[in-house]
């Protein structure tokens, strides 16, 4: 996996879903106007593109092709934006910058911002649907549905981000913390690349493999992520530094050390590779793209 050119592979599938997510997001004088300006606005705020990507190489891991898996990689990228929407809202982190940018609710006001994250979940699962004209086997749809929808509910994100805000300026067990983090942050990046196999038309075993190497990835994001709050900047970052800390939030080095954490994202990572090293080389994307999360500074 050493030899593949990741910042190519990047470069190339982050422009094709740009394009595609430009194609599928309502114009911004479509009325209602102001919902749909703020949808572009978050949308299109730049980002790593990383959920949607996943799908791409999800997909590409089984023998799948990425014009094959476009409708559900935008799909993913929407649940991913309107959940950062909703979470810099004041009611919950309050945050004033993502992307570099201001927040949402810091440009069109909170309810606009709840309206447009709204807006954004609800546009995702139509883009899902749309998927059947590409679907190699549109009775697919059905877990491709049920993957998203756990991995966005109570049962994924949602229920991670409750436990996250119940669990500010308490004292938590590592069990409490590594729930927050798989339900929170890697039930939609083990989604993504789930999505990604099953559409691409990968068997039972294949599909499972990349799921869990997915759980895996997301958790070791959300362990890196926590280490970056704690050393980078906002230039860097695109987004405040330091809040984990401010809100007493549960975090990895809160709770273990800043030495301990990159141990464990890299353990975390060397598993994922572990399990993807069956598929053979259709999976390097994905191997590199562990890596990447591993050593990313933003």
């Amino acid at each position: 996996m050493s030899d593949f050119d990741l910042a190519a592979y990047l470069a190339e599938r982050r422009a094709l879903v740009d394009a595609a997510l430009e194609r599928v997001l309502p114009a911004e004088d479509t009325p209602p106007a102001t919902v749909h300006r703020a949808m572009r606005y978050s949308v299109l705020a730049g980002g790593k593109r990383l959920r949607p990507i996943l799908v791409i190489a999800g997909a590409e891991a089984v023998g799948g092709a990425p014009c094959e898996v476009l409708p559900a990689a935008c799909a993913l990228e929407l649940i991913h934006t309107y959940s950062l929407i909703h979470d810099d809202l004041p009611a919950m982190d309050d945050d004033d910058y993502r992307r570099g940018r201001l927040t949402s609710h810091k440009v069109f006001g909170e309810a606009m911002a709840i309206l447009a994250g709204d807006g954004l979940l609800t546009l995702a699962f139509k883009l899902v649907a749309d998927n059947a004209a590409l679907a190699r086997d549109p009775r697919v749809l059905r877990d491709v549905v049920t993957a998203l929808a756990d991995a966005a509910g109570t049962f994924g994100m949602v229920g991670g981000q409750v436990v996250d805000i119940e669990s500010e300026g308490k004292t938590i067990t590592p069990e409490t913390l590594e729930y927050i983090h798989l339900h929170k942050t890697a039930a939609l990046i083990r989604a993504a690349m789930r999505v990604g196999a099953l559409l691409g038309g990968g068997g039972p075993a294949a599909v499972e493999a990349i799921g869990d190497a997915g759980r895996d990835l997301g958790l070791a994001f959300q362990i890196v992520d926590d280490i970056l709050d704690v050393e980078g900047s906002l230039e860097e970052l695109g987004k405040t530094a330091g809040s984990d800390a401010r809100k007493q939030k549960a975090t990895y080095p809160a709770l273990h050390g800043v030495p301990a954490s990159r141990r464990e994202a890299q353990r975390l990572v060397a598993g994922v590779k572990a399990r993807l090293a069956p598929l053979g080389a259709p999976a390097a994307p994905l191997g590199a793209l562990a890596d990447y999360v591993l050593e990313r500074k933003n």
